[in-house]
């Protein structure tokens, strides 16, 4: 009966670690998401903004935020129409046209001491084939990546730091989601839910071994 005891004990534990998986879980990350406009919605984009090469008349959107994952990510609010983005930027043999949404996000996800600026759209012309990397840094300069490549800041904002982590910021599932599949810390529940339904094995053995012993 004592082990029993014991290791119902040790259950008790192992739920107050999985609970604690769960907060940890809320954590988030302050990163630039990249998005495109496609039948009347935002989609998160597969690609990266310097691989991605968008056709005349694309709509592509910036938005910063915290995040806890791709899931999470919250969509670039605003106007994100081309033909009133683009109206005033004729289309040109040997050039492509992309309408760029800026979304520098919220004070609340802004990193300390910043201050982000407004909501704002441009047309950008960049040559046939180029990619939307490009298109960014014909309306936005400067910007500023890491050395793995990452998007850190768009017009300069933030002015510093990339893809920081962002501990006790709960996501914020009512910003939508973006319907692709997310890749963040998300291993402390199945984790965690291993280690309970690994002592709850433990304990049916330990309760079966006393009747024995004692039969």
């Amino acid at each position: 009966m004592r082990a029993v005891r014991r290791t119902a004990g040790l259950l008790c534990a192992a739920l107050v670690l999985l609970a604690g998986a769960g907060q940890a879980q809320a954590a988030g990350y302050r990163y630039w998401s990249f998005w495109e406009r496609s039948g009347g919605r935002w989609t998160y984009a597969t690609q990266g903004p310097s691989t991605a090469r968008p056709g005349d008349g694309a709509v592509e959107g910036f938005r910063f935020a915290v995040s806890e994952d791709s899931a999470d990510a919250s969509r670039p609010r605003g106007a994100a129409d081309f033909g009133t983005i683009c109206s005033g930027t004729p289309p040109r043999s040997g050039t492509e046209r992309v309408a760029v949404v800026l979304d520098f996000g919220t004070p609340a996800d802004a990193p300390s001491g910043e201050t982000p600026p407004a909501r704002r759209t441009a047309c950008a012309r960049i040559p046939a084939g180029a990619t939307t990397a490009d298109a960014l840094a014909a309306v936005a300069p400067p910007l500023r990546y890491d050395t793995n490549a990452l998007l850190c800041a768009i017009a300069g904002y933030p002015k510093q730091g990339c893809g920081e982590q962002v501990s006790g910021s709960a996501p914020r599932k009512s910003r939508g989601k973006s319907g692709s599949s997310g890749s963040g810390p998300s291993l402390g529940l199945p984790i965690g839910a291993g280690v309970v339904a690994v002592l709850a094995g433990a304990a049916v053995w330990q309760s079966r071994r006393r009747r024995n012993d004692s039969v």
